[in-house]
């Protein structure tokens, strides 16, 4: 079973983690979920309420769903999978401060497996300076996350960037998981009929 890892954290935003994580399952991978512990922990929406009285500039954050971590990000081995997935919310926001997470990612950058990043997630790649040369997109109150950091912001909905995939945010997920999933599939040279996936 091949095999991408998903970090977490409080506050991770529900639909950047939940739609990869049931969707990349669909297509035969296992996907593993970290978190700083093995632990569960709050997911949270994002969103700008329509029809208030006051508009808001920013989005709105609220409760959502839980999500368990089954494994801390000191005991990855980060050789055990064939792609990583860095979702959004405020989240990474504190993850970009955790040492073995940032180890995690640069072995990934430095391999040229399979990355994915949405939103926020944007946020431990630059810490981890994995940016740097490199083009890739966003929500657009991070692109200093991407210039800031030596890259390139596009502002498109998905961007392509050797082993680095990025979209803006969850909305941008239909042109986005399909080019991720085809690079997994490529790197580990696994065909549908490997994993009992019909086509």
């Amino acid at each position: 079973m091949y095999q991408v890892l998903l970090p977490i954290g409080d506050a991770t935003e529900v639909m950047d983690t939940l739609y990869p994580f049931f969707r990349l399952g669909e297509d035969g991978f296992n996907v593993v979920v970290a978190g700083p512990e093995a632990r569960l922990y709050h997911g949270v929406m994002h969103e700008i309420p329509p029809g208030e009285n006051i508009p808001w500039d920013i989005t709105r954050e609220q409760p959502a769903y839980h999500v368990k971590a089954e494994v801390a990000f000191r005991d990855v081995n980060p050789d055990d999978y064939a792609g990583l997935f860095l979702s959004g919310g405020r989240a990474p926001e504190y993850l970009r401060y955790d040492q073995d997470l940032l180890r995690i990612t640069r072995h990934f950058f430095d391999c040229g497996k399979p990355v994915a990043i949405v939103c926020h997630g944007v946020e431990i790649a630059a810490a981890a300076g994995c940016l740097v040369g490199r083009s890739a997109t966003t929500v657009a109150k991070c692109e200093l996350d991407i210039t800031q950091f030596g890259g390139t912001y596009i502002n498109q909905p998905c961007v392509i960037d050797g082993n680095l995939v990025s979209a803006r945010t969850w909305h941008d997920y239909s042109p986005f998981m399909p080019k991720f999933i085809e690079l997994l599939k490529l790197t580990s040279g696994v065909q549908d009929a490997d994993r009992g996936v019909s086509s």
